[in-house]
């Protein structure tokens, strides 16, 4: 009799699955179900639109440092699938990657639709059959595998299912997967955006600084990357690295907290002071707000001169040694408070998920019940931002389809 996996969800980790699954073993039947009416959602708008597939490192000690959560099983899973893998993987199927400056790989079309493309060529050349529309309401142990019950009535029965739902907001939504056995470890959201209400650094939404180091104030949470004002406060990679490596502490404080921000990272304090000097004396003709000798952005320059009442008309060597202290410290060591997150609904991230040291890392099977499998953001596994979590999609999708694979024989 035919072997049955059905995956549940429709994302990259459960495509990913899908497809090799089907690949490597002819003789399954496989059968995607997806709650919504969208395919490959996050596929579609990450990036941009562009996908960000993965990231350019090859080295896995150095691949696990962007993880804020599952570092140590993803530095086991990776000796089986891992970044060249995926580079190779795309580009037997035609799709070749290109590499930018900060290290993200996007398709060379620049379009997320090529991927999707490449997937369900996938699916329609092993005849992987996918349900929309379709949301799971619970999931029952068979002797022969598994019986799932949709919310709408109807059944499937399976010899093997995989999991690849992605992250639930609410630790209710894993209720379904807690009455299996699994520990759940509570969700909170990762990767998401810092408001400042009432701050009018956000009049200058749209500026962007490539470098600066953020840091929350009274933990040993840092960083070092582009910042970007928006209209409700801050955001770009730094910001979004930061909110993931805080995930559970900024929860913890209900979002309120402070921020110190060093917008000339090769500077402190002391070594801005001298550069002052300098500056003081070769531009000393020159009005301030002029002559912005560190390159930042002008509307932000004179964002800056105005916090420290600094007047349009004032000269370099004019500037008094208090208001020089004073922009010395908002430029190296500005603070801001924080009130609040922005997450973006397609692309939300959560720290939390299937406790991991209940999953076989070397075939993605629940240690609790056989024939279980799981991939992707279900686990408790998240990573920063520049394809990173994409990689933990593919590398969790490709070994429980081996897994599968080989015990469906």
């Amino acid at each position: 009799m035919q072997k049955h996996l059905i995956v549940i969800g429709g994302g990259a980790a459960g495509f990913f699955c899908a497809v090799n699954a089907a690949r490597m073993n002819p003789a399954l039947k496989v059968t995607i179900i997806e709650k919504s009416n969208k395919l490959l959602a996050k596929v579609k708008i990450s990036g941009g639109g562009r996908c960000n597939v993965t990231h350019s490192c090859f080295d896995i000690n150095e691949m696990i440092r962007n993880y804020p959560r599952g570092a140590n099983f993803l530095k086991k899973a990776f000796h089986q699938f891992f970044t060249a893998d995926t580079i190779q993987w795309f580009e037997e199927r035609g799709v070749k990657l290109k590499t930018e400056t900060d290290g993200r790989m996007f398709p060379v079309t620049d379009t997320s639709q090529t991927i999707i493309d490449c997937l369900l060529r996938e699916t329609n050349k092993y005849g992987v059959e996918i349900l929309m529309n379709t949301a799971v309401d619970s999931l029952q142990k068979t002797s022969s595998g598994w019986e799932i019950i949709m919310i709408n009535g109807q059944r499937k029965v399976a010899n093997y299912i995989c999991l690849a739902c992605g992250g639930f907001p609410k630790l209710s939504q894993f209720d379904w997967i807690k009455k299996l056995g699994h520990t759940i470890v509570p969700p909170v959201p990762s990767l998401f955006t810092f408001n400042m209400p009432d701050n009018k650094i956000t009049e200058l939404m749209g500026v962007s600084v490539p470098d600066v180091r953020i840091k929350i104030a009274g933990t040993k949470l840092e960083v070092r990357g582009p910042l970007l004002i928006t209209h409700w406060g801050m955001s770009g990679p730094a910001v979004l690295k930061l909110s993931a490596w805080g995930a559970r502490e900024l929860a913890a404080g209900s979002y309120q907290f402070a921020i110190q921000i060093n917008w000339l990272p090769p500077y402190n304090e002391n070594t801005l002071r001298e550069k002052f000097v300098l500056y003081r004396q070769q531009l000393s003709v020159q009005k301030i707000i002029n002559k912005n000798p560190f390159l930042l952005p002008q509307r932000l320059w004179e964002y800056f001169l105005g916090l420290c009442t600094i007047t349009n008309e004032m000269r370099w060597a004019d500037l008094p040694a208090k208001l020089q202290n004073q922009l010395i410290q908002l430029l190296c060591n500005g603070s801001f408070n924080v009130k609040g997150k922005t997450t973006f609904k397609e692309e939300f991230v959560t720290a939390g998920g299937v406790m991991l040291n209940e999953v076989d890392v070397n075939t993605m099977q629940s240690k609790k019940i056989p024939q279980l499998f799981f991939a992707g953001e279900i686990l408790d596994v998240d990573g920063v931002t520049g394809g990173f979590n994409f990689q933990n999609a593919w590398t969790t999708g490709w070994i429980a389809a081996k897994a599968i694979a080989t015990f469906a024989i």
